[in-house]
């Protein structure tokens, strides 16, 4: 048994399909992020365009860092640290609310000392809550038709935690409310207990809606109203940036521009973060765009094999939501870009420029993968689960 660990150790903990995927994502970040920031560089670092360069492959090379560490480590041990990560990310988004950072009318991020950097507690949170519903769905699913015994625990965690990110970034919370309803599909939730968590999100966006009547310095009502006016009624500002992406995307054509000689990166305003796929598609052209949407499907078709496969209900659970909550993102963000959807001022993941959000998007990964190596090692997944077992008896 002792040489069966040490042979598995040696190897590249989880699906490999998955590995090649993050690689070629990170690969993208890079190369799109460094030429998105060329006017970026001038405007604010004197013409250092390796600035952003330097800073995005430490992000980028930190978080496959944090991807593996995180694939090492047996996926049952996050579902015994969700409960207590979920005690400190719920005080952590209230003190961001009352007293967090403030950028574009947004207090989103949280000041940490001595190292002058910030950190989004949204992205913190989100992970965490993805954790808690999923081992909350497996440890009940014994009595999941319950309401009280175990609909009711899931859905006070999933209304506090989206409840206290909607005021700052409404985008994320539905997109995380979302995620945690597809969990609850996945997990056999009966669909009345599922329908009146979509009732209660109803209710609790009219409640936030009504309060940013009264406090429109806490929750952004006027940019949610400008948005959505935007999208429905056709652009209120015709330079505006969803113009400008849709001109980069026509730009591209087939084959882009080349990799360094985008044009519209001059007039976007966010090119690389909320824009980032514009600037793809434009440099890359339509092979690119579509070679970006193939890889998070391609991710999509992996997890679905890993829930196929997965020995246990908390690792099926868990790797889907993980990854739903990636693609739904990423296909959230090409849809701005393309005016199907109002801006919304997510990320692409993994790809556009940021620090936490890749953090925790690695990490993210590094979870998946953890679920999959035991999905095609099926025998070490028991050695490694006894292990765990006898540790929490002995503690």
């Amino acid at each position: 048994m002792t040489s069966l660990v040490k042979t598995y150790q040696n190897k590249i903990d989880g699906d490999k399909v998955i590995w090649f995927i993050v690689c070629l994502l990170a690969m993208f970040s890079i190369l799109a992020v460094y030429s998105a920031t060329g006017s970026a560089a001038f405007k604010t670092r004197g013409g250092n365009t390796e600035y952003y360069l330097i800073r995005q492959s430490i992000f980028v090379f930190g978080g496959l860092g944090m991807t593996y560490l995180c694939s090492r480590l047996h996926y049952m041990k996050y579902s015994n640290l969700a409960p207590l990560l979920l005690v400190i990310a719920v005080p952590l988004l209230i003190y961001t609310l009352g007293f967090g950072k403030s950028e574009n009318q947004a207090s989103r991020w949280i000041s940490l000392p001595f190292i002058n950097a910030t950190f989004q507690t949204s992205d913190f949170a989100k992970l965490v809550l993805i954790v808690f519903v999923a081992r909350s769905l497996a440890i009940k699913q014994e009595f999941i038709k319950d309401f009280n015994s175990a609909f009711l625990p899931i859905i006070i965690p999933v209304a506090l935690v989206c409840g206290l990110i909607a005021p700052a970034d409404l985008s994320t919370a539905g997109l995380l409310f979302v995620t945690c309803l597809l969990m609850m599909f996945i997990g056999r939730v009966s669909l009345k207990y599922v329908g009146m968590l979509i009732l209660v999100g109803l209710m609790l966006f009219a409640f936030l809606v009504i309060l940013g009547s009264f406090f429109p310095e806490v929750i952004r009502l006027d940019t949610w109203v400008v948005r959505i006016n935007d999208w429905m009624y056709g652009a209120i500002d015709p330079g505006g940036q969803v113009e400008q992406s849709k001109i980069a995307i026509a730009n591209g054509q087939l084959f882009g521009v080349g990799p360094g000689n985008s044009f519209q990166r001059n007039y976007l305003p966010a090119p690389y973060s909320d824009f980032i796929y514009a600037i793809i598609c434009e440099e890359y052209g339509l092979v690119g765009g579509l070679m970006v949407i193939g890889l998070y499907l391609w991710l999509l078709i992996r997890c679905v094999r890993i829930v196929t496969k997965s020995p246990r209900t908390f690792g099926a659970i868990l790797a889907m939501g993980l990854c739903l909550n990636i693609v739904i993102q990423a296909f959230a963000n090409i849809a701005v870009s393309v005016h199907m959807v109002p801006v919304t001022g997510l990320t692409l993941p993994l790809i556009s420029m940021g620090g936490t959000s890749i953090l925790f998007t690695c990490i993210a990964f590094g979870i998946i993968l953890s679920v999959s190596k035991f999905v095609d090692e099926p025998k070490m997944h028991l050695i490694e689960l006894q292990e765990i077992e006898d540790d929490e008896s002995n503690n």
